[in-house]
This record gives C-alpha cells, structure tokens and sequence, in this order.
C-alpha cells in the first residue's frame, strides 16, 4: 500500500479576502488629521470669544410695597410712553463695547401701578394722550427716565453696584394743558459680595433705585409747589 502525502491549501479566496477588507473599511473609525483638528480647535476659541464679549441683558424685576397714605380724591389718568417703557441702557467696557443692557421699562410700570392707586381714588393707564378726555380723567400723569447711571465695582473700586436714575415728571389736563412739571432723582446700591453674579447686583441695585423713587414720590408728590397750588384751585372749586 502506498503512502501518499496531502497538502492542505491555506489561502484565502479571492472574492472573500475582498469581502473582509470591505467590511473592515466601513467599520474603521475616521482619522481627523492633526490639520483638521487644529482648524476646529481655532473655530471653538472663536466661538467662545464671541460668546464673551456679547452683551448681556439684564431684565430689572422686582416687588414694590404699596404706600399706607391718604388718598388724593382725584381720577389720575397715567401713560407710559416710550421714554418710559422702551427705555434701555447700555454699560459699555473699558474697550468701549457693550457689556451689559439693562432694561427697566416693565418693572417701572410695575411701580407706578402699584404705588399711584395708593395715592389717588382711581387711575386709569391711558393707550394714547388722546384717550384722556373720554376717560373722564382728572389730570394725566406722564413719567419719563432721562438719565441712568450704573456703578460697576471693577470700575468704582467699591464693594458695591449703584444705580442712579433721574426722571422727568409731568402732569398735565386732559386737553395737555400745563399743570406741573418736575425732577426726582432716585438712588440705589447693592453689595457685591452678596451677588454671585453681575446681572444679579445690577438688578437688586436698580430695585433698590426703584423703591427709594416709590417711597420720594408717594410723600412728596403734594409738596411739588405746582402740583399743590393745581390742588388747591381743585378743592376751592
């Protein structure tokens, strides 16, 4: 009997050699050259620096206590125009950019909605000028901001935001005839070291502004020398 010796051939098709180098490319993870990472990396710093310098806005919100005096017996009629309820400002950097936009308009009509009707038997918040003869208004009360002043304790070297705001009070008839026109000032500040955040001592500093306005306005509104001579003219009539 013969011996005979098989041979066992160890190489792999063709056609299935070709199959599993196609498989292995779809499964092989992508290789980011050191090119495109360095472009995404440059990308990622450009998008934070944007990010750092836009400004940031902060919406004032507060709660304003409504004051225990006499009430005037007088309908007020009262309109918040836009030097009022549109007014925002605007703390720039040291470089001059914008740094932070503080908007007021809400809160202030907040204040005066709590604080008027305290002060006088009925008030009526008015659309337009227009609509005060038909609303069988006394006098119309317009307020108006004409100055705003922010103190940033990385400038003012203090332990301390402030905030200064200067108004422009009107009060006219109902045709706008001229019956007072005066200046408040209002003053508030909030310690820094309370605040973890900008935004937030900004706000409670402008609070603080807002509620010192309240308080100035309910007691000293009488004691405007046109406003009291308009009042008593109304009472001898």
């Amino acid at each position: 009997m013969s011996n005979r010796t098989v041979s066992v051939n160890h190489a792999v098709p063709a056609a299935v050699l070709a199959a599993l180098l196609a498989q292995r490319r779809r499964t092989a993870k992508p290789v980011i050259s050191l090119r495109r990472l360095q472009q995404l990396l440059v990308s990622l710093m450009v998008l934070l620096t944007l990010a750092s310098c836009a400004a940031r806005t902060v919406n004032v919100e507060g709660s304003y206590p409504r004051p225990n005096i006499p009430a005037i017996p007088l309908v007020l009629g009262v309109y918040y125009g836009e030097g009022l309820t549109d007014f925002m400002y605007t703390e720039l950097s040291d470089r001059g950019e914008e740094e932070y936009l503080v908007a007021s308009g809400d809160t202030h009509q907040e204040l005066f909605n709590t604080v008027l009707p305290a002060m006088f038997e009925r008030v009526v918040v008015l659309d337009s000028l227009e609509a005060a003869a038909a609303q069988g208004v006394d006098a119309v009360f317009i307020p108006r901001i004409n100055e705003f002043q922010l103190g940033m304790p990385q400038k003012t070297r203090l332990d301390s935001y402030e905030v200064w705001v200067r108004y422009n009070m009107r009060l006219t008839g109902t045709d706008g005839s001229y019956i007072a026109d005066w200046v408040m000032t209002a003053y508030g500040k909030a310690t820094a070291s309370s605040f973890s955040t900008a935004e937030r001592g900004i706000n409670d500093a402008a609070v603080s502004a807002l509620r010192d306005l309240a308080s100035n306005f309910s007691l000293g509104f009488t004691a405007v020398p046109d406003v009291n001579d308009w009042l008593q003219r109304r009472s001898s009539q």
